[in-house]
């Protein structure tokens, strides 16, 4: 009723309705079956998931199409903008921008730059494909392996958007990780995509989305990791993650999903926050760097460095980050790990300094209620 009458205060500036009371009535039963089926989705579509992902069935569509062809549409359109004729990063900006519908913004995000390298780089590769003529085909056989990399990218990125959201209202975007789950199954199904990358990506998906229901409170509230209650963690995902990542051990290539998964099995196997093997987080996290040295990695790295007892450190190497004075001033993730890390080591000043940066920049609404109440903790501390 509240959002009827918001709206009603826009439309009816320009036309009142005859009934007004009926108009009310009716904008608000809308609104409302758009809820109610929205969460029906949500709760049916993670069950069809979980239960698509155990079935050895294939669909009735793919009869359709031949064991050398991608027989789900999203992701024919996925393969064929992850054109090999351009370059990488803007391959995976214009896919990203037209098939998955990210804004600038969430791409900038995606790929750790600023809004106008992204705009470029969606320019650059407008221009070079009207000059080029390039042909878009939904590629088939061995030119689908040829492209596999860049859909990865494409898929990890999706996933990664709706499990921490840009939203201001909505911290975890359950439909876009149920899509990145339901595109990375499809692709483990096809001859050409039944690869140790694919089932490791899949594994880290479903272990990643295992912990939704502890991440946020009743009131839309973060969880941290170290407080959630854990059985809340869908066993049966987890489950799945095990399987999945078993699959990928087939075959001598290690890729960055294995690593990546093998990281949120760790972390899902201890029994408490407390057991968790911060030292052997530490072993993963050093193969990660070696094929994966991104700000992101380094960072996530830092945290674990500081639960294993060295925050000096983490701080040293969060500071030493590439472009860092940059990343502080752009993302807020940066300044607010760098918050924390202050936090635990004392250092009120610092913390304060960083958190408050990091408020300024995250849209989102969950993020800015932990910052706020972070920084009340340590007004109260320095007072």
């Amino acid at each position: 009723m509240q959002e009827a009458f918001l709206k009603a205060m826009h439309a009816w500036k320009f036309d009142i309705p005859q009934n007004p009371a009926a108009w009310l009535m009716q904008t608000a039963r809308n609104k409302a079956i758009d809820i109610v089926r929205r969460q029906q989705y949500y709760k049916q579509y993670s069950g069809e998931v979980a239960r698509q992902l155990l079935s050895e069935t294939e669909n009735t569509i793919e009869q359709f199409f031949s064991e050398n062809e991608i027989s789900d549409s999203q992701l024919r359109m996925i393969f064929a903008c992850c054109h090999p004729q351009l370059k990488l990063e803007d391959r995976i900006a214009l896919t990203l921008k037209t098939v998955s519908g990210f804004g600038v913004a969430e791409i900038a995000r995606a790929l750790v730059t600023n809004d106008a390298a992204i705009q470029k780089r969606l320019y650059r590769a407008k221009q070079f494909i009207k000059e080029n003529d390039v042909q878009f085909e939904i590629p088939a056989g061995e030119e689908l392996k040829q492209r596999l990399e860049t859909v990865y990218t494409i898929l990890y990125l999706l996933f990664n958007e709706g499990y921490n959201s840009l939203k201001a209202d909505e911290l975890i975007r359950k439909d876009v990780c149920a899509e990145a789950m339901r595109l990375a199954y499809i692709l483990s199904q096809n001859k050409a995509g039944k690869q140790p990358a694919t089932y490791a990506l899949l594994a880290l998906m479903c272990l990643q989305a295992s912990r939704f229901e502890s991440r946020l409170d009743a009131e839309n509230s973060i969880i941290l990791l170290q407080h959630q209650d854990r059985s809340k963690w869908d066993k049966e995902l987890i489950q799945m993650g095990y399987h999945y990542l078993n699959l990928s051990s087939k075959g001598d290539v290690m890729s960055v999903y294995h690593i990546e998964s093998a990281i949120a099995a760790e972390y899902a196997l201890a029994a408490s926050f407390a057991s968790t093997d911060w030292q052997r987080l530490l072993q993963l996290y050093e193969l990660l760097l070696d094929i994966k040295r991104t700000p992101v990695v380094i960072l996530n790295r830092a945290v674990v460095l500081s639960r294993a007892g060295e925050t000096n450190r983490a701080v040293s190497e969060v500071l030493a980050i590439d472009n860092i004075d940059v990343l502080l001033q752009n993302q807020y993730i940066y300044s607010a790990v760098l918050g924390d890390l202050y936090l635990t080591k004392g250092d009120y000043v610092n913390a304060q300094k960083y958190l408050k940066l990091s408020l300024q920049l995250t849209p989102s609404e969950a993020e800015k209620k932990l910052l706020k109440d972070k920084l009340k903790s340590i007004s109260a501390v320095i007072i």
